[in-house]
């Protein structure tokens, strides 16, 4: 099994579950189920790769607090190395509240420690314990962003593998570097919102084409329809999703990734990564928050034998 080495964000979730309603000013409303839970793309695709048996270590930042000891704590019960997690008093970690009514969902988001891990943090002795780098939340996390693709140079001129997973912009600008970054990168997964803001594409086709440079391979998520990417005759390589009883589609997204990367990572076929992708991101949804019901390898694999 391949060393993986995630460098991101953490953050923890607080789920309101069946709100009566959003609460208006002034108003109290009840929900029917509260829950804490481990937060954050970065987070959540870390602790997907090591529920499949990968070799995870952790780079990010947090405050010194109590929502820090919950998002270490999480890490670390899911065999997670955190050596690379650097506490810092100065800062507050990030949390996310999320208010769910039976129709809709609204979020409310306090960044804290969420953009402050730097390029210079992760030591080439850190890259020299990997073999392979991926970050996630490119937008959110603005202190490494401006340095990230040097970041990318120094583990590809150590040997390592690289991937990144944008997450959405929320000033929706989406940039112009990134034919540029994506040089250094060998696996992008966007899904087709992200895609078709950083491409200036609407169709997923056009997207991958636009983004294409011959060396990455580009993987977009595209949700209920699974995922799809660039085929060798520049056609389009489509994957379906699977079907299961969802609960939360929270970070599903992020438990394509491990499943998707796992694959990849063991050296199997293209398809096959998609697929585990695909089945990945589906068992995931069978609980509330990102990581509650993400699947193992047994779980992954009976969903893979059960469907054609």
């Amino acid at each position: 099994m391949k060393r993986i080495l995630v460098a991101g964000e953490l953050n923890v979730d607080l789920v309101f579950r069946d709100c009566q309603s959003f609460p208006a000013p002034g108003h109290e409303v009840l929900a029917e189920d509260a829950q804490v839970v481990p937060g954050s793309s970065s987070m959540i695709c870390a602790m997907g790769l090591a529920r499949l048996g990968g070799k995870v270590t952790f780079a990010g930042r947090t405050g010194a607090d109590g929502w820090g000891d919950f998002c270490v704590s999480a890490l670390q019960n899911a065999g997670i190395d955190v050596t690379a997690v650097q506490r810092d008093p100065a800062l507050r970690t990030g949390i996310t509240a999320s208010f769910s009514t039976h129709s809709d969902r609204a979020l409310v988001t306090f960044a804290g420690a969420i953009g402050a891990l730097r390029a210079d943090d992760i030591e080439d002795a850190l890259l020299a314990g990997a073999d392979h780098l991926h970050v996630s939340s490119y937008y959110l996390q603005g202190a490494l962003r401006p340095d990230l693709k040097a970041l990318f140079a120094r583990a590809r001129a150590q040997g390592l593998s690289t991937s990144l997973d944008p997450g959405f912009d929320p000033e929706q600008r989406w940039g112009n570097e990134w034919l540029g970054l994506l040089a250094e990168v060998d696996l992008f997964l966007p899904n087709d919102k992200e895609l078709a803001g950083i491409s200036g594409c609407v169709s997923p086709l056009d997207g991958l084409r636009a983004l294409d440079n011959g060396r990455t391979r580009i993987v977009v998520k595209l949700g209920r329809y699974g995922c799809a990417t660039l085929g060798h005759a520049g056609d389009l390589l489509e994957s379906p999703a699977f079907k299961v009883s969802a609960v939360d589609s929270t970070g599903a997204g992020d438990s394509f990734d491990a499943g998707f990367l796992h694959a990849w990572l063991c050296g199997r076929p293209l398809v096959d990564a998609m697929r585990w992708g695909n089945a990945c991101g589906a068992l995931s949804t069978r609980g509330v928050g990102g990581t509650a019901r993400q699947a193992d390898a047994g779980e992954l694999e009976a969903l893979l034998e059960s469907a054609p």
